[in-house]
């Protein structure tokens, strides 16, 4: 896997609309799901959530003609029921051909072995342990996903505490309140940040967009942050020590993330704190990572 530059890895129900067959397998059990999926196995499922990013993704890759991304595909399906999945990603005609299928357990196991740089799923369990194991992780939430205003450029909008950074300066603020953080951020405005869980998917997607001249690249990042002034420097003197670039940096102050997100065009939002996560979903595919004093 040494040769790809960025490895993501979904959840079957991520990636697709299963919600149908899912309630079946609540109400009914294992077995009435199996015998729903094997006659439905011929009958395409809808996309899902993070549909539109790994359609994104993956078009990286016609672009410039390489295989730049790979997607993984990792599943608590049977190889029996996930036949009706792999019949969809052929009719949809997404590029995938690894996946693990694993009969109801914890799929997550697998995300290191492949070297994603990111796993998505439906299953805040299997994220936080991704989380734990140091992987960038995100419980896709339901969402009310449009196609997004642009159809070619894969957008990406992360939240900065918690997400890119790590929680040491949101831990003052929930701790000792605005002002002990305010200081705290002037203080040390020159100290960049300790590292977030997305650091490295950062990075690599940040490696990825150098290989196009920046006015053609198919990658636009944004910095979604409720920081504001004069928080904001020590944000940008850590995005600088780390030699990556950002295309966007939104500093909201305690605004509602949504409507921007909305009009920066995101194909996906990445934020720890559920409120902010619930705000962006009503307008773009919304990722919550269960990482920091939030979800304590």
């Amino acid at each position: 896997m040494a040769d790809k530059s960025l490895v993501v890895a979904i959840s079957s129900r991520a990636l697709f609309d299963l919600d149908e067959s899912h309630q079946i397998y609540e109400k009914q059990g294992t077995q009435a799901y199996c015998q729903y999926q094997i006659e439905n196995e011929d009958v395409p499922l809808k996309p899902g959530a993070a549909y539109n990013l790994v359609k994104k993704l993956l078009t990286l890759n016609k672009i410039q003609n390489t295989s730049h991304v790979e997607i993984i595909l990792l599943s608590r399906n049977s190889s029996d029921t996930g036949l009706r999945i792999f019949n969809s990603i052929q009719h949809h005609k997404l590029e995938i051909t690894r996946a693990v299928f694993t009969s109801g357990s914890s799929p997550y196991r697998y995300v290191a072995p492949f070297s994603a740089n990111l796993f998505l799923s439906t299953s805040p369990e299997d994220v936080r342990k991704a989380l734990d194991a140091g992987i960038a992780a995100a419980t896709i939430l339901p969402s009310n996903v449009g196609e997004s205003s642009d159809k070619e450029q894969l957008r990406i909008a992360f939240d900065g505490d918690s997400v890119l950074f790590s929680d040491e300066s949101e831990r003052i603020y929930k701790e000792q309140g605005l002002q002990a953080f305010t200081d705290n951020e002037k203080q040390t405005a020159k100290n960049p940040l300790n590292d977030g869980p997305f650091k490295d998917f950062l990075i690599a997607l940040n490696h990825l967009q150098t290989e196009f001249g920046e006015d053609e690249s198919p990658i636009r990042t944004a910095l979604v942050t409720a920081r504001s002034a004069p928080a904001h420097e020590r944000v940008i003197r850590t995005l600088r020590s780390w030699g990556i670039r950002i295309d966007e940096a939104i500093f909201l102050g305690g605004m509602d993330k949504g409507p921007f997100l909305k009009s920066f065009g995101a194909d996906i939002f990445f934020d720890d704190q559920q409120g902010h996560c619930d705000s962006a979903r009503e307008h773009v595919a919304t990722g919550h990572v269960p990482h920091g004093i939030a979800n304590e």
